[in-house]
Protein backbone atom coordinates (compact mmCIF):
# COMPACT_ATOMS: atom_id res chain seq x y z
CA UNK A 1 0.00 0.00 0.00
CA UNK A 2 2.75 2.31 1.09
CA UNK A 3 4.28 1.61 -2.33
CA UNK A 4 1.83 2.51 -4.63
CA UNK A 5 1.01 5.62 -2.39
CA UNK A 6 4.49 6.80 -2.83
CA UNK A 7 4.15 5.78 -6.62
CA UNK A 8 1.30 8.21 -6.94
CA UNK A 9 2.66 11.40 -5.58
CA UNK A 10 5.56 10.69 -8.10
CA UNK A 11 3.31 10.35 -10.83
CA UNK A 12 1.19 13.78 -9.66
CA UNK A 13 4.78 15.09 -9.06
CA UNK A 14 6.33 14.59 -12.41
CA UNK A 15 3.23 14.77 -14.84
CA UNK A 16 0.23 16.67 -15.30
CA UNK A 17 -2.18 13.85 -13.93
CA UNK A 18 -4.69 14.34 -11.31
CA UNK A 19 -4.47 13.23 -8.26
CA UNK A 20 -8.35 11.54 -8.67
CA UNK A 21 -6.89 9.76 -12.54
CA UNK A 22 -3.53 8.64 -10.70
CA UNK A 23 -5.81 6.87 -7.80
CA UNK A 24 -7.98 5.08 -9.99
CA UNK A 25 -5.17 3.85 -12.11
CA UNK A 26 -3.42 2.58 -9.02
CA UNK A 27 -6.86 1.66 -6.90
CA UNK A 28 -6.71 3.87 -4.50
CA UNK A 29 -8.56 5.59 -1.99
CA UNK A 30 -8.21 9.51 -2.42
CA UNK A 31 -8.85 9.52 1.21
CA UNK A 32 -5.99 7.58 1.79
CA UNK A 33 -3.56 9.36 -0.68
CA UNK A 34 -4.50 12.73 0.64
CA UNK A 35 -3.70 11.63 4.25
CA UNK A 36 -0.09 10.23 3.11
CA UNK A 37 0.90 13.40 1.06
CA UNK A 38 -0.16 15.64 4.21
CA UNK A 39 1.88 13.43 6.73
CA UNK A 40 4.99 13.98 3.70
CA UNK A 41 4.61 17.10 3.82
CA UNK A 42 5.01 17.59 7.37
CA UNK A 43 8.10 15.44 7.23
CA UNK A 44 9.48 17.23 4.67
CA UNK A 45 8.75 20.38 6.50
CA UNK A 46 10.68 18.76 10.06
CA UNK A 47 13.68 17.42 7.68
CA UNK A 48 13.50 21.04 6.37
CA UNK A 49 14.05 22.59 9.47
CA UNK A 50 16.90 19.95 11.12
CA UNK A 51 18.82 20.31 7.78
CA UNK A 52 19.05 24.05 7.91
CA UNK A 53 22.39 24.73 9.94
CA UNK A 54 23.84 21.94 7.64
CA UNK A 55 22.41 24.28 4.49
CA UNK A 56 23.54 27.46 5.71
CA UNK A 57 26.94 26.07 6.14
CA UNK A 58 27.41 24.84 2.61
CA UNK A 59 25.69 27.94 1.02
CA UNK A 60 28.25 30.08 2.79
CA UNK A 61 30.99 27.88 2.26
CA UNK A 62 30.01 28.86 -1.25
CA UNK A 63 29.46 32.24 -0.70
CA UNK A 64 25.86 32.29 -2.45
CA UNK A 65 27.28 30.40 -5.57
CA UNK A 66 25.19 27.28 -5.07
CA UNK A 67 21.06 26.85 -4.84
CA UNK A 68 19.52 23.88 -4.13
CA UNK A 69 20.88 21.78 -6.68
CA UNK A 70 24.01 21.75 -6.22
CA UNK A 71 23.47 21.81 -2.33
CA UNK A 72 21.70 18.62 -2.83
CA UNK A 73 24.26 17.03 -4.64
CA UNK A 74 27.07 18.23 -1.45
CA UNK A 75 24.72 17.09 0.69
CA UNK A 76 24.67 13.91 -0.77
CA UNK A 77 28.58 13.74 -1.14
CA UNK A 78 27.86 13.81 2.86
CA UNK A 79 26.17 10.78 2.58
CA UNK A 80 23.14 12.77 3.48
CA UNK A 81 20.08 12.13 0.72
CA UNK A 82 17.77 14.25 0.73
CA UNK A 83 15.62 15.18 -2.34
CA UNK A 84 15.52 18.59 -3.83
CA UNK A 85 12.51 20.10 -2.70
CA UNK A 86 13.41 19.68 0.86
CA UNK A 87 16.39 21.49 0.27
CA UNK A 88 14.36 24.11 -1.53
CA UNK A 89 11.94 24.41 1.35
CA UNK A 90 14.87 24.98 3.91
CA UNK A 91 16.33 27.62 1.86
CA UNK A 92 13.58 29.58 1.89
CA UNK A 93 12.90 29.59 5.74
CA UNK A 94 15.76 31.01 5.88
CA UNK A 95 15.85 33.53 2.75
CA UNK A 96 18.65 32.01 1.00
CA UNK A 97 18.77 33.01 -2.27
CA UNK A 98 21.59 32.02 -4.87
CA UNK A 99 24.04 34.55 -7.25
CA UNK A 100 22.21 34.12 -10.66
CA UNK A 101 24.15 34.72 -13.98
CA UNK A 102 23.35 36.95 -16.34
CA UNK A 103 22.30 35.52 -19.64
CA UNK A 104 25.14 35.41 -22.36
CA UNK A 105 24.88 37.88 -24.69
CA UNK A 106 27.36 37.51 -27.14
CA UNK A 107 29.38 40.55 -28.56
CA UNK A 108 31.14 40.19 -32.12
CA UNK A 109 35.12 39.86 -31.64
CA UNK A 110 36.87 42.41 -34.11
CA UNK A 111 38.77 39.95 -36.02
CA UNK A 112 39.54 43.29 -38.46
CA UNK A 113 43.45 42.26 -39.50
CA UNK A 114 45.52 40.38 -42.40
CA UNK A 115 46.87 37.60 -40.64
CA UNK A 116 44.93 34.89 -41.49
CA UNK A 117 42.46 32.42 -40.19
CA UNK A 118 42.41 28.98 -38.94
CA UNK A 119 38.85 26.84 -40.48
CA UNK A 120 37.15 25.93 -37.37
CA UNK A 121 37.33 22.17 -36.75
CA UNK A 122 34.88 21.57 -35.07
CA UNK A 123 31.91 21.80 -37.52
CA UNK A 124 33.34 18.24 -38.53
CA UNK A 125 32.20 14.74 -37.02
CA UNK A 126 33.73 15.62 -33.82
CA UNK A 127 33.83 13.65 -30.71
CA UNK A 128 35.18 14.87 -27.47
CA UNK A 129 35.72 11.98 -25.15
CA UNK A 130 38.77 12.28 -23.39
CA UNK A 131 40.77 15.38 -21.81
CA UNK A 132 43.44 17.32 -23.70
CA UNK A 133 41.61 16.98 -26.89
CA UNK A 134 39.89 20.30 -26.94
CA UNK A 135 40.93 23.40 -25.71
CA UNK A 136 38.75 26.86 -25.92
CA UNK A 137 39.97 29.89 -25.22
CA UNK A 138 39.14 33.71 -25.24
CA UNK A 139 40.07 37.04 -23.57
CA UNK A 140 37.43 39.40 -21.61
CA UNK A 141 37.57 42.68 -19.69
CA UNK A 142 38.53 43.01 -15.96
CA UNK A 143 37.29 46.58 -14.54
CA UNK A 144 40.56 48.66 -12.80
CA UNK A 145 40.08 52.00 -10.86
CA UNK A 146 39.66 55.11 -12.59
CA UNK A 147 37.64 53.87 -14.95
CA UNK A 148 40.61 51.40 -16.44
CA UNK A 149 40.68 48.00 -17.67
CA UNK A 150 42.82 44.83 -17.52
CA UNK A 151 42.45 41.86 -20.12
CA UNK A 152 41.99 38.12 -19.06
CA UNK A 153 43.01 35.53 -21.10
CA UNK A 154 42.02 32.07 -20.34
CA UNK A 155 41.70 28.62 -21.49
CA UNK A 156 39.65 25.41 -20.26
CA UNK A 157 39.87 21.92 -21.24
CA UNK A 158 36.19 21.63 -22.93
CA UNK A 159 35.66 17.98 -21.55
CA UNK A 160 36.04 18.39 -17.74
CA UNK A 161 35.30 22.36 -17.72
CA UNK A 162 38.45 22.41 -15.48
CA UNK A 163 40.24 26.15 -16.07
CA UNK A 164 44.10 25.45 -17.39
CA UNK A 165 45.97 28.75 -18.05
CA UNK A 166 45.56 32.03 -17.63
CA UNK A 167 47.17 35.71 -17.92
CA UNK A 168 45.69 39.30 -16.77
CA UNK A 169 47.60 42.56 -17.91
CA UNK A 170 46.57 46.06 -19.14
CA UNK A 171 47.49 45.41 -22.64
CA UNK A 172 45.57 42.83 -24.71
CA UNK A 173 48.34 41.88 -26.77
CA UNK A 174 49.57 38.35 -28.36
CA UNK A 175 51.60 38.12 -25.09
CA UNK A 176 48.33 37.93 -23.16
CA UNK A 177 47.49 34.70 -25.35
CA UNK A 178 50.87 33.79 -25.27
CA UNK A 179 51.22 33.48 -21.57
CA UNK A 180 47.89 31.74 -21.04
CA UNK A 181 48.63 29.08 -23.58
CA UNK A 182 52.74 28.68 -22.22
CA UNK A 183 50.81 27.81 -18.74
CA UNK A 184 48.59 25.27 -20.10
CA UNK A 185 51.21 23.17 -22.12
CA UNK A 186 53.00 23.18 -19.31
CA UNK A 187 50.73 22.21 -16.70
CA UNK A 188 48.77 19.62 -18.93
CA UNK A 189 51.72 18.34 -21.10
CA UNK A 190 49.02 17.36 -24.14
CA UNK A 191 49.83 14.87 -26.14
CA UNK A 192 48.70 14.69 -29.78
CA UNK A 193 45.19 15.15 -31.05
CA UNK A 194 44.92 18.37 -29.47
CA UNK A 195 42.62 21.30 -31.03
CA UNK A 196 42.86 24.97 -29.74
CA UNK A 197 39.65 26.47 -30.68
CA UNK A 198 39.19 30.38 -30.08
CA UNK A 199 37.59 33.38 -31.95
CA UNK A 200 39.36 35.45 -34.93
CA UNK A 201 40.92 38.11 -32.75
CA UNK A 202 44.63 39.11 -33.96
CA UNK A 203 45.92 37.86 -30.67
CA UNK A 204 45.28 34.17 -31.53
CA UNK A 205 46.38 34.78 -35.17
CA UNK A 206 49.50 36.28 -34.77
CA UNK A 207 52.97 34.69 -35.68
CA UNK A 208 54.28 33.92 -32.55
CA UNK A 209 51.15 32.27 -31.19
CA UNK A 210 50.74 30.06 -34.01
CA UNK A 211 54.72 28.67 -33.91
CA UNK A 212 53.89 27.85 -30.30
CA UNK A 213 50.92 25.86 -31.75
CA UNK A 214 52.61 23.93 -34.21
CA UNK A 215 56.11 23.27 -32.18
CA UNK A 216 53.24 21.63 -29.36
CA UNK A 217 51.54 19.77 -32.13
CA UNK A 218 48.28 21.39 -31.98
CA UNK A 219 45.84 21.77 -34.39
CA UNK A 220 44.59 25.68 -34.18
CA UNK A 221 40.56 26.09 -35.06
CA UNK A 222 38.57 29.60 -35.17
CA UNK A 223 34.75 30.57 -34.79
CA UNK A 224 33.17 31.50 -38.03
CA UNK A 225 32.73 34.95 -38.49
CA UNK A 226 30.58 37.10 -36.78
CA UNK A 227 29.19 33.97 -34.80
CA UNK A 228 29.86 34.08 -31.24
CA UNK A 229 28.21 31.14 -30.24
CA UNK A 230 30.82 28.44 -31.68
CA UNK A 231 32.53 29.72 -28.25
CA UNK A 232 29.28 30.02 -26.13
CA UNK A 233 31.26 27.92 -23.21
CA UNK A 234 33.82 30.26 -22.75
CA UNK A 235 31.86 33.73 -22.77
CA UNK A 236 28.92 31.48 -20.35
CA UNK A 237 32.00 30.71 -18.18
CA UNK A 238 33.07 34.52 -17.97
CA UNK A 239 29.92 35.41 -17.03
CA UNK A 240 29.77 33.19 -14.19
CA UNK A 241 32.91 34.21 -13.07
CA UNK A 242 31.98 38.20 -13.40
CA UNK A 243 28.77 37.11 -11.43
CA UNK A 244 30.13 34.45 -8.93
CA UNK A 245 32.95 37.20 -7.46
CA UNK A 246 30.31 39.91 -8.18
CA UNK A 247 33.17 41.57 -9.67
CA UNK A 248 33.61 45.28 -9.69
CA UNK A 249 36.32 47.30 -9.66
CA UNK A 250 40.09 46.18 -8.41
CA UNK A 251 42.26 48.95 -7.53
CA UNK A 252 45.73 47.29 -9.33
CA UNK A 253 46.16 43.92 -11.25
CA UNK A 254 47.72 42.52 -8.36
CA UNK A 255 44.62 42.55 -6.78
CA UNK A 256 42.67 40.94 -9.38
CA UNK A 257 45.15 38.58 -10.04
CA UNK A 258 44.35 37.54 -6.62
CA UNK A 259 40.88 37.46 -6.27
CA UNK A 260 41.19 35.53 -9.56
CA UNK A 261 43.28 32.44 -8.22
CA UNK A 262 41.66 32.23 -5.62
CA UNK A 263 38.43 31.76 -7.32
CA UNK A 264 39.43 29.85 -10.50
CA UNK A 265 41.13 27.03 -7.70
CA UNK A 266 37.32 26.69 -6.00
CA UNK A 267 36.06 26.72 -9.38
CA UNK A 268 37.91 23.59 -10.11
CA UNK A 269 38.22 22.18 -6.45
CA UNK A 270 34.90 22.57 -5.24
CA UNK A 271 32.38 24.12 -7.42
CA UNK A 272 29.90 21.27 -8.82
CA UNK A 273 28.82 21.77 -12.48
CA UNK A 274 25.63 20.50 -13.76
CA UNK A 275 27.21 19.92 -17.20
CA UNK A 276 29.01 17.53 -15.24
CA UNK A 277 26.58 15.93 -13.39
CA UNK A 278 27.35 18.25 -10.40
CA UNK A 279 30.94 16.82 -10.31
CA UNK A 280 34.20 19.67 -9.83
CA UNK A 281 36.06 19.59 -12.80
CA UNK A 282 38.52 17.93 -11.12
CA UNK A 283 36.36 14.82 -9.65
CA UNK A 284 35.44 14.26 -13.29
CA UNK A 285 39.25 14.36 -14.52
CA UNK A 286 39.55 11.71 -11.75
CA UNK A 287 36.62 9.55 -12.24
CA UNK A 288 35.21 9.95 -16.03
CA UNK A 289 36.32 6.73 -18.24
CA UNK A 290 37.87 9.14 -20.63
CA UNK A 291 40.40 10.27 -18.48
CA UNK A 292 44.28 9.70 -20.03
Amino acid sequence: MNDRLVAAAEVIDSTNASATEVCQVLSLSRSSFYGFQKATELDESTRAEELCPIIIDIFWKHRRRYGSRRITSELADRGIIVCRRTVAESMKMQNLKAIQPKSFQPKTTDSRHRLGYSPNLLLDSFELNAVNRLWVADITHVPLADRRFAYLSMIMDRFSRRLIGWKMDVTMTEQLVIGSLKDAIMIRQPGGELIHHSDRGGQYASIRFRQILKRSSIRQSMSRAGDCYDNAVMKSCFGTIKTELEMTEYETVAEGECELGSYFSYYNQDRKHSSLGYQTPNQFESTHPGRE
